[in-house]
């Protein structure tokens, strides 16, 4: 895998794109215009800014440094300027510090051994060496004694020339990156070629893209086209004086392209699979049809091709199963329109009760359909309340097992967000899990065990994301802490990075991560439910170890949501049906034996079929993963 290290950040095949604000010198001398350059950058979400550190009397020969003038016209013009605009040293001490604090990273050209000793003793992780010193061996040579890695631009050079640098830099084993790049200030989009990012790959480095050219769609493709790291000129103003400013990207400009390259990002996906999005899982149910009953049909009776109708919602046996169904005899009674269903086929779902995964599993209910659940013989029932369910009285019936209680996630229009700035909203939103944690006290007596009660801590915000993410832990504390539940468990739940409310594209802003979600856990003496299926869309939006994060869960985890997942919001798909390795899962939680249930999608219907499915295949991964 092409792939290298630049600080704390991994860079190449499979991470995310680097993207560097090449400030250079369009700070044109001026301190405090570099410091606004970096917050502009900063805003628009960049990796790293990137400046020029020259030492013009050992780049030059004194007589061109003392009169340009006796030079070619393109050095009368250039060295004037670069002797203008060179920063003292003690400014590139501040520019260094003030990235530190705005967290992002400093990078530096070094055009000359002195200044690639000045910028070391600065601290940069990673060197950049410019279009024009990709030839220039003895640098190179130089910068690969430093024992940091190299950002290497192609621009104005011959094939043969790029190889043999290569070559160089492979024989002192020094880690590099190859930049496609046309060095012309703006470059003609006709000039550009970013399919030679492909020759480029033949040498097993991360390749990206330096551009100069106008606008913000060719850094976009190159994106897509896979290039590891985007570099382009930012400016505050194309019309300044110097030599970039024309082909760099204004604030504006510059924010947009970082957005539309994280999305296309997003957009691309693996390629390795083809999977269900939620929204796509709601309009399938509704949209896709199942095959029915044209009539009523009576036990004994064999399915004739005039026996079926194909109606809507998708809900019953599929309509691809259509040359299956003719010919098998019914042994039931099926109404007009009432859709067939697998156990027509011969396939029935059975739960051995007595060889399932040693966890004390239940399904997820409501008070209208847990009646049918009891046949499993399960060890909890976890009732999923909507508002209006909190004013329902119980039927008082009494069962020798664990009660859960999911708290409503939302009322009428407005979701439970218990870490939100809007005070009015957050004070509503204690006032329902209040509610909900009394009505839950009120059912304990009719179960066993102390009751728990599941919480989405919310921390949602609609199209944009939220910076203040320790505000929004302060918030949860509080909110936390306004809770009575004495005598209830308090379990707050982990969240995935794209809830599907209200079919909006709502962002999740804290309580996703594992070492967050442990601090906060920690720090409150509080536990949680964990859900597979959310912690399995973020660590694919994070890019995080899956694994790894459960790891650092389990010892906080009190009850268990499992089901699969894919994407980005693919959340409660049937066990096996997503990219969660169940067997890999096992092995690392093999420790846990609490409560659980499977929260699969839909898998109430039919009977609780989906959840008997998943049960059985939760149960197969298991032993695999620990032994029979």
């Amino acid at each position: 895998m092409a792939e290298m290290k630049i600080g704390d950040q991994w860079i190449g095949d499979g991470h995310p794109v680097y993207i560097i604000a090449e400030i250079g010198v369009n700070h044109n001398g001026i301190l405090q215009l570099a410091l606004e350059l970096i917050d502009s950058a900063v805003e628009a979400g960049v990796d790293a800014v990137k400046f020029q550190k020259r030492d013009l009397k050992e780049l030059y020969p004194l007589k061109y440094l003392a009169d340009s003038n006796i030079g070619e016209k393109n050095l009368n013009y250039l060295l004037p300027i670069l002797q203008r605009v060179e920063l003292t040293d003690q400014d590139y001490y501040r520019l260094y510090e003030y990235c530190e604090e705005k967290g992002v990273t400093f990078m530096c050209s070094a055009f000359d051994k002195n200044s690639a000793d000045f910028i070391d003793q600065l601290g940069v992780p990673a060197y950049k060496v410019a279009s024009a010193d990709m030839i220039n061996l003895p640098l190179l040579d130089y910068l690969s004694q430093k024992g940091k890695p190299l950002i290497v631009s192609t621009g104005m050079s011959r094939m043969e020339e790029v190889e043999t640098t290569v070559q160089f830099l492979k024989d002192r084993h020094v880690e590099f990156a190859l930049l496609h790049c046309n060095s012309t200030y703006p470059a003609g989009f006709e000039d550009i070629n970013l399919r030679f990012m492909d020759r480029l790959r033949k040498f097993g480095v991360p390749v990206g893209y330096s551009g100069h050219e106008r606008g913000i769609a060719v850094s976009i493709v190159a994106a897509a086209l896979g290039a590891a790291i985007i570099e382009r000129h930012i400016t505050l103003d194309r019309t300044m004086d110097g030599p970039d400013h024309a082909a760099s990207l204004e604030p504006h400009g510059f924010q947009k392209m970082v957005r539309d390259i994280r999305q296309t990002a997003q957009a691309m996906g693996t390629g390795k699979e083809k999977f269900f999005s939620r929204g796509e899982i709601l309009n399938r149910e509704v949209l896709a049809k199942s095959l029915v009953a044209s009539r009523k049909i009576e036990p004994g009776e064999k399915v004739t091709p005039e026996m079926i109708d194909v109606k809507g919602p998708g809900q019953g046996l599929s309509p691809q199963r259509y040359t299956e169904l003719i010919g098998h005899t019914i042994d039931r009674v099926i109404d007009k329109d009432e859709p067939f269903q697998r156990k027509d086929l011969g396939e029935k779902v059975i739960l051995d009760v007595d060889h399932t995964i040693p966890m004390e599993w239940g399904f997820v209910v409501r008070y209208n359909d847990f009646h049918e659940i009891l046949k499993f013989k399960p060890k909890l029932l976890e009732f999923h309340f909507t508002d209006k369910d909190l004013d329902i009285p119980y039927s008082q019936e009494s069962f020798d097992f664990q009660l859960i209680v999911h708290a409503p996630e939302f009322w009428t229009n407005h979701l439970v967000d218990l870490c939100t700035h809007d005070e009015k909203l957050r004070k509503e939103s204690i006032s329902l899990i209040q509610k909900a944690i009394n009505v839950t006290r009120e059912i304990a007596p009719y179960f066993s065990g102390e009751p728990k009660i599941i919480v989405h801590p919310g921390a949602a915000s609609l199209d944009n994301p939220l910076e203040d993410r320790v505000g929004l832990y302060e918030n949860l504390k509080r909110s936390v802490e306004s809770l009575d539940y004495t005598g209830v468990e308090l379990l707050l739940e982990n969240l995935p990075p794209h809830p599907w409310y209200f079919g909006g594209q709502w962002l999740t802003n804290a309580f996703m991560d594992a070492y967050e979600i442990r601090d906060f856990l920690i720090s409150m003496g509080l536990s949680m439910c964990y859900d597979t299926s959310h912690h399995k869309l973020y660590c694919n939006w994070a890019q995080a170890d899956f694994y790894e994060q459960v790891e650092v869960l389990l010892p906080f985890i009190h009850h268990l949501h499992l089901s699969d997942a894919a994407g980005l919001d693919g959340e409660g798909l049937q066990i096996g049906e997503g990219t969660i390795d169940w067997v890999k899962f096992f092995k690392v939680a093999s420790t846990y034996h609490g409560t659980m249930i499977p929260e699969i999608w839909r898998g109430h219907q039919q009977g609780g079929e989906g959840f008997v499915i998943a049960i059985n295949r939760l149960s197969e991964a298991y032993f695999q993963a620990v032994g029979s």
